[in-house]
């Protein structure tokens, strides 16, 4: 039986066809450009043959990936006015809509004319906002269901029908639900009204979104990277974007996202990597990081750095020929001090200190009647008996052997950290033994923050234009520092969860942490509905708020499917490996998180029974959808099932029952479906 021509699947099925085939053609114009008589040079021709080259791959056609995921009818054009009648009543609404689809990117015919709205245009915008209160112009709002890129459903909301009850939709709850192998995928087709809100919000200012699990935050952050990218797109292109992550393996999970939508100019980084001045080779114990972290470290390395500074004792005698010039040392001493009230960074300063004492000189030149220009001031700059002043009053410093003198001799971190740091704390961060050289040092990540501030104190970081940080709440102060000078000139949108902080350090409240980031004035947003984790599992990890976040509100599920849940006694490994092999049975993927020490015994359990697995990081596919994920790096995977081994153990492996019951929130939290706790041992009395 033929399917009628009126039918709207029919109709929509072509559209997608017809818009497919309009973004090749869109990819072919590029491809065929020919650029050899526009470009003056070499370096132009290259310029321009990369940006052509990222316009292809922004364009190419995801086949798993529906170009367009709603429509939107209008009951007028979107923004125009209805005249009002000599009666002052308006006028009915034409029969025809205008009817748009809405997509990861625009798409037009041959004409010019759309066949795909990019989902961030402000025509987009009632997708996500309008509503039976408020249906925002928009008559008919249409969500379609997809199975490998084909549309296989419809479902249709009449907004502007008073008749018509609200409802939630099914198909948004089936995407939500949707098994994920693979990286993370973008919610651009499930996008909410109060994320849409922190979405589109503007470039200038900053925002930090309080979200517990399965609230999309992170989803939230990475479109709102791609809505600027959209908005302000020239700008943004100067100065960059940049996302941060807490680890490698979380940073190759959202990797996908950004070119789904077409955005590829945007780098990922974690705090590590923004900070690899040196080679790690080394760990510190709690209290070390601690200290090494605590925002007071600042004023200690801004004292080392600067009591290099000396004044001067001796004059500065300049010969030019047959004259010479000298300079006081008490105008010496002046042009020091002014440089050092300027308060400019120590490299600046130390670059301009020359040229002050050129000028001096040729002030002198000018009384005695010569007329010296610029040339002659960079000659006196450039002259022996200057640079040999400056090497004396302002030397040069090298942050990391600054740094390596702080924490190797006990006088020098006393005489500066004095009414800063107590002897306790001073003594926490002092190395046992002292280290000969930069190179030969056993530096940790705590280390190298610290170099990096030096490092900034003496040279302006480059600022860029936004910057996302996740999981910002196991960050250090200093850490955030660190990011903040990524972002001086520019914004920041900021992720966490400060429930889920899992490190001696962790953020106790969003104010401090964005003061030290240097963005106190920032807009701090809280999600609370949570779309991932099911009723049940989000409802037994919320047991430990109390114990660990007590001032926080509580995800509330709005999933009507309560997700598979169960707590299960078992004898070993191998009913470990069991429950992992009855979860493996539904479409999707699964993970089986446990304790970093006893993921070493898993492994070899699960070779025994012959079950392939990944480790954190790897790309799941059809063939192997089980990963073995220590609890240290669960924190923002998700997985669509979940075994999580032994609970005592993971709180046992932190260094306080604190900290261990955060990261059993995190690795309770990551199941989109259902979850199977497995335990020899008794389990937390929080979650009685």
């Amino acid at each position: 039986m033929s399917t009628p021509v009126d039918d709207p699947l029919s109709r929509e099925r072509s559209h997608l066809s017809a818009s497919r085939s309009a973004l090749r053609a869109m990819r072919e114009d590029v491809e065929a450009l020919d650029i050899s008589d526009v470009t003056a040079n070499w370096v132009n021709a290259e310029v321009l043959a990369r940006q052509i080259e990222e316009r292809v791959k922004a364009l190419a056609d995801l086949s798993d990936t529906p170009l367009f995921f709603g429509r939107l009818d209008y009951l007028r054009a979107p923004g125009a006015e209805q005249a009002e009648g000599a009666d002052g009543e308006r006028p009915q609404p034409e029969a025809a809509y205008q009817t748009l689809h809405i997509g990861r990117r625009h798409v037009h015919d041959h004409d010019g004319d759309p066949m795909v709205i990019d989902w961030r245009a402000p025509v987009s915008q009632p997708f996500y906002r309008a509503s039976k209160k408020d249906p925002m112009d928009v008559a008919l709002r249409r969500r379609f269901g997809y199975t490998r890129g084909d549309i296989t459903a419809y479902e249709d909301e009449h907004l502007s029908d008073p008749g018509e009850a609200a409802r939630t939709s099914k198909l948004l709850q089936q995407e939500i639900e949707r098994p994920r192998v693979g990286p993370m995928r973008d919610i651009v087709a499930t996008i909410q009204p109060e994320q849409d809100e922190i979405v589109r919000s503007g470039l200038s200012g900053t925002v930090c979104v309080q979200g517990g699990p399965g609230t999309g935050k992170t989803a939230v952050g990475l479109h709102r990277v791609a809505y600027l990218l959209y908005a302000h797109r020239e700008r943004l292109a100067r100065t960059g974007t940049l996302v941060i992550g807490p680890n490698r393996s979380f940073l190759h999970y959202i990797e996908q996202v950004l070119p789904a939508l077409g955005e590829l100019a945007v780098q990922q980084a974690t705090v590590d990597d923004l900070v690899a001045h040196v080679e790690i080779k080394g760990t510190d114990d709690a209290r070390a990081a601690v200290v090494k972290g605590d925002a007071r470290l600042a004023r200690v390395l801004r004292r080392a750095l600067y009591a290099h500074v000396t004044m001067p004792a001796e004059p500065v005698v300049v010969v030019r020929g047959s004259r010479r010039w000298r300079i006081p040392a008490y105008e010496l001493e002046e042009l020091v001090r002014e440089l050092l009230d300027r308060d400019i960074r120590y490299g600046a300063a130390r670059e301009a200190l020359p040229q002050r004492i050129a000028h001096a000189v040729l002030v002198q030149m000018e009384r005695s009647g010569e007329a010296p220009d610029d040339r002659v001031q960079d000659a006196v700059a450039r002259n022996s008996a200057v640079k040999a002043a400056v090497k004396a009053v302002w030397p040069a410093v090298d942050p990391a052997k600054l740094v390596l003198r702080l924490l190797s001799d006990a006088e020098f971190l006393a005489a500066h950290a004095e009414g800063i740091l107590d002897a306790d704390e001073q003594k926490a961060i002092l190395w046992a033994k002292p280290a000969r050289s930069v190179k030969s040092a056993t530096w940790s990540t705590a280390d190298a923050v610290l170099i990096d501030e030096a490092t900034d104190l003496i040279q302006r970081t480059h600022s860029l234009g936004h910057v996302v940080l996740d999981e910002a709440q196991d960050l250090s102060p200093m850490q955030y520092r660190a990011v903040g000078r990524r972002c001086t000139t520019g914004s920041a949108t900021v992720l966490g969860d400060l429930a889920q902080g899992t490190t001696p350090w962790a953020t106790r409240n969003w104010q401090e942490a964005l003061t030290h980031l240097g963005k106190p004035e920032a807009l701090v947003e809280e999600l609370t509905a949570g779309f991932r984790v099911p009723t049940d599992v989000i409802t037994y990890a919320s047991r430990l708020l109390a114990h660990i976040a007590p001032g926080l509100t509580p995800v509330v599920s709005i999933r009507e499917n309560p997700g598979h849940f169960e707590v299960r006694p078992v004898s070993g490994p191998k009913d470990v490996v069991e429950a992992c092999r009855e979860l493996l049975r539904h479409e999707g993927s699964t993970g089986l998180i446990a304790a970093d020490a006893r993921v070493p015994e898993l492994a070899e359990a699960l070779e025994r029974a012959g079950v392939p697995y990944l480790g954190p990081g790897e790309e799941t596919t059809m063939d192997t959808r089980l990963t073995l994920v220590p609890a240290s790096l669960a924190k923002g995977l998700e997985y669509d099932y979940v075994v999580l081994d032994e609970p005592q153990a993971v709180v046992d492996g932190e260094p306080d029952e604190r900290t261990g019951l955060r990261r059993l929130y995190v690795a309770l939290t990551r199941a989109v479906s259902g979850l199977i706790v497995t335990h020899t041992a008794g389990l937390p009395p929080q979650l009685a």
